[in-house]
């Protein structure tokens, strides 16, 4: 858990704002780690019920793992990459183990501005104290990174695959 998420209230349960899949412009398969209280806006045909991380994937994937915990993200964005199509958010925390290891892995990433997520009522909280990413990985998710970029919602980063010397 973030210290910002302890400021305003000691849980994970924080949901991603309409304006970002409105930045996004695009609809998923299968929303992977669901709202537990009813704030059901993300354009998903099909929400996993059970823990995202030991229920099956399928089609392009939106992923809003939960913040809390210092290397809590890791597993999610393992099987993120496993699955290999769809877009994750994450904190930005760019010298972060997890984050080295996710981004080559991704084919776009997205670094936005501030997002003030919902709390389970549906109110706004406060900005967190970092900014957040959208991870990309496939071509579907790429496009639609580049297409939020082209709106202004951040700034677009291409990673470089590590190669082998």
């Amino acid at each position: 858990m973030s210290h910002w998420e302890a400021s305003v209230g000691a849980t994970d349960e924080w949901y991603t704002p309409p304006e970002v899949f409105h930045a996004l412009g695009t609809a998923f398969d299968l929303d992977v780690s669901p709202a537990r209280y009813g704030v059901g806006h993300v354009p998903a045909a099909h929400m996993l019920q059970g823990c995202g991380l030991s229920e099956p994937w399928f089609g392009f994937v939106w992923m809003n793992p939960p913040f809390g915990g210092r290397n809590a993200i890791a597993p999610w964005l393992a099987k993120f990459i496993e699955h290999g199509h769809g877009i994750a958010l994450t904190p930005d925390r760019t010298s972060a183990p997890w984050f080295h290891a996710a981004f080559p892995a991704m084919d776009a990433v997205l670094f936005t501005r501030k997002i003030r997520f919902l709390r389970p009522d549906g109110t706004a909280g406060v900005a967190p104290s970092n900014g957040t990413a959208l991870l990309a990985i496939g071509a579907h998710g790429s496009a639609t990174l580049h297409r939020a970029a082209e709106r202004g919602f951040g700034v677009l980063a291409t990673p470089q695959r590590q190669y082998a010397a």
